[in-house]
C-alpha cells in the first residue's frame, strides 16, 4: 500500500516561529480546494499521544519517531498531512522522512530569527527558559539544527501569513 500523492508538509522551527499558525491556515487553504487535510501539532500530541515523553534527546527522538509513524498513516488512508513540530535535530527529521517516505515528506523550515520568536513568546517559555526554569529548551539550552536543504524556508517575520501560505500551496501545486 502507498500513500500516492499524498504528503506530509513538515513544518520545524524554533517555538514562537509561527508553524501552527503557519499549518492551521494552510489547512484552510488546502480544504478551500477539496483536499482532505490533518494537522498534528506538537503540542496537542504531548497532552495525548506522546504526554509520556519529556524533552530529553531520546524522548524527542521518540516524539518525532511517534508523530511520523501516524503522518504516515494518514498520507496511506488518503489525507495530507501538515506537521508542525520544533523537531530540532536533523537526524530525528531524516528518520521522519525514512519513515513517511522520501518521496512523501516536504521539510519547510520556519526560519524566523531566535530574537524575534522570544519577543513573540507567546508562551512565556523563553523567559523560563533564560530564568533557568526550563532545562533543555531549544535554541537556549539545547540546540537547533536547521535544515541543510528544506524544500522551502519561510521566514515569518518578514513574510505576512498570506504570503507563507501562498508559498507553500504553490510548492505544493508543483509538485503535483
Amino acid at each position: 500500500m502507498t500513500a500516492g500523492q499524498h504528503n506530509t508538509v513538515w513544518l520545524t522551527g524554533l517555538s514562537g516561529a509561527g508553524k501552527t499558525t503557519v499549518a492551521l491556515a494552510l489547512m484552510q487553504a488546502l480544504k478551500a480546494q477539496g483536499r482532505a487535510v490533518a494537522v498534528l501539532d506538537g503540542d496537542q500530541l504531548r497532552h495525548g499521544l506522546n504526554r509520556d515523553l519529556g524533552f530529553t534527546p531520546e524522548d524527542r527522538h521518540e516524539n518525532i519517531r511517534r508523530t511520523a509513524e501516524v503522518a504516515r498513516l494518514m498520507n496511506v488512508a488518503g489525507l495530507t498531512v501538515i506537521a508542525a513540530f520544533i523537531s530540532p535535530y536533523r537526524a530525528d527529521r531524516a528518520t521522519a522522512a525514512a519513515i513517511i517516505g522520501a518521496d512523501h515528506f516536504i521539510e519547510v523550515h520556519v526560519s524566523t530569527p531566535l530574537a524575534v520568536c522570544e519577543a513573540r513568546d507567546p508562551k512565556g517559555l523563553y523567559g523560563k527558559a533564560r530564568a533557568g526554569h526550563l532545562a533543555q529548551f531549544t535554541g537556549i539550552s539545547a540546540p537547533y539544527e536547521a535544515p541543510l536543504a528544506a524544500a522551502l524556508t519561510l521566514d515569518t517575520a518578514t513574510l505576512a501569513l498570506e504570503e507563507s501560505v501562498e508559498r507553500l500551496c504553490r510548492y505544493l501545486q508543483q509538485r503535483l
